[in-house]
């Protein structure tokens, strides 16, 4: 019994036997002078209306205050500076509410040095 003959599935191109040079862009003539954007849009820069203002947070207080009555209520206040505190219970958790008010008072980083400004 004799095996008929394949045939091909595919039509694969012979792979070359060396490197071949890749095609070359064809050169344009340029009527006109270039341009930097399409034609009728304003090419002037405006100023970015998000601009930075220099300001960055500094001092941040967390307070997890969950609905239930049962669960115990809990807060953090840090501060670039170096303050950080932290409180667990809910009187604990108001008095830290109020030491950092004092602290957003009193912080160097906040209100810079009052000793500057009283020799001026």
């Amino acid at each position: 019994m004799s095996t008929p003959p394949r045939l091909p599935l595919k039509s694969i191109p012979a792979t070359p036997d060396g490197p071949q040079a890749a095609a070359q862009p064809v050169a344009l003539t340029v009527v006109g002078g270039l341009t930097g954007v399409a034609e009728g849009v304003p090419i002037a820069v405006r100023p970015d209306p998000r601009g930075d203002d220099g300001r960055r947070p500094v001092a941040w207080l967390h307070i997890v205050a969950p609905a239930s009555w049962s669960v115990t209520p809990s807060a953090r206040s840090w501060c670039t500076c170096g303050h950080d505190r932290h409180a667990i219970g809910r009187a604990a958790v108001l008095q830290l509410v109020a030491a950092h008010g004092e602290h957003r008072t009193a912080c160097p980083l906040l209100n810079p040095t009052s000793k500057g400004r009283a020799a001026a």
